[in-house]
């Protein structure tokens, strides 16, 4: 079976303010999507930005075959959220978007507004493989993407520049912590006996701190002679399929020029050493375009500015 997550990159029926502009764009669009899926053939796919659950179902009627859906209900400002799609059926889990018990509020901008939830919900489903159940969580973490007030992309100065990355970087701390808690409740007190994955768009890099925050106890990771030796911690470790990407495709998206890999899958110890592959993207060369400070400048553009990230289970 193959697991995947992808960002499908404001995927929105045309003619309102965030997705294509006309029915033409559109259409090349979810064609480009809907070969990328068809490609993967995933089992299940945790899916991010997805702007209109009708822009869905079209994706997926362009797909073709039977899909099963869950979506969270709790989307950000401009109506994005995460879901799940699956051969199999879905029954939900959990959707949420709570802080973790003790985490403050933080603060958010200028003004000390602080926010005291992630701004996109956190979605956990359970379905039931052939190997059996199997638990999903998908989250779509603050983008390093920063925008000012006024619904500016740029910064006046460059101490404005700095304080927006700090009060993302505390949203996406808080956020990952959040998303940490529900994997433990996922976990139920031990991952060497329960399938558990979680993945999406965690917009930062394997090493960042908020990344490690998700995986739990240090040690055992992929490729460390620790890996094939049992310890008290993994029943509660995730560990970050990451390093068994093959090196020059360790990316999902392109940030002015540099490859960075920000969309992830952590699993649990049961499921872990049942991947048999990983990779990015499809066969053949890893194509994205380089983005930049502004995401208006692909509004009509096709496809997504991240590659899928994939496992292939056992």
């Amino acid at each position: 079976m193959l697991l995947g997550t992808w960002n499908l990159e404001n995927l929105y029926r045309p003619g309102g303010p965030f997705g294509p502009k006309d029915k033409a764009a559109y259409e090349t669009k979810l064609a480009a999507l809907a070969a990328v899926v068809t490609a993967l053939d995933p089992g299940v796919l945790g899916v991010q930005e997805v702007g209109e659950p009708e822009a869905l179902a079209d994706l997926l009627e362009t797909v073709g075959g039977t899909w099963h859906v869950a979506l969270s209900a709790l989307p950000d400002g401009r109506g994005i959220r995460v879901g799940v799609i699956s051969r199999t059926p879905l029954e939900v889990l959990a959707d949420t978007r709570a802080f973790a018990p003790k985490v403050r509020p933080v603060q958010s901008d200028d003004s000390g507004a602080t926010v005291d939830g992630a701004g996109r919900g956190f979605l956990a489903v359970e379905t039931v493989t052939e190997a059996g159940p199997l638990r999903v969580a998908v989250a779509h973490l603050k983008s390093k993407l920063l925008s000012y007030p006024g619904d500016r992309f740029f910064p006046r100065d460059e101490g404005e520049r700095a304080r927006y990355g700090a009060y993302a970087l505390y949203r996406r701390a808080a956020e990952a912590t959040a998303l940490r808690a529900l994997a433990d409740d996922l976990l139920a007190g031990d991952g060497r006996a329960h399938d558990v994955t979680v993945l999406g768009d965690l917009n930062d890099e394997v090493q960042a701190a908020t990344t490690q925050i998700l995986l739990g106890p240090p040690g055992s990771e992929i490729g460390t002679r620790g890996f094939e030796t049992p310890d008290n911690g993994d029943a509660a470790r995730l560990w970050d399929v990451a390093p068994l990407i093959p090196a020059d495709r360790r990316y999902s998206r392109i940030n002015s020029g540099r490859r960075e890999l920000i969309d992830h899958i952590l699993t649990s110890h049961r499921l872990v050493h049942r991947v048999t592959e990983a990779g990015t993207g499809t066969e053949g060369e890893l194509r994205l375009p380089s983005v930049g400070a502004d995401p208006a400048t692909r509004r009509n553009e096709p496809g997504s500015d991240h590659a899928p990230v994939w496992v292939r289970i056992g």
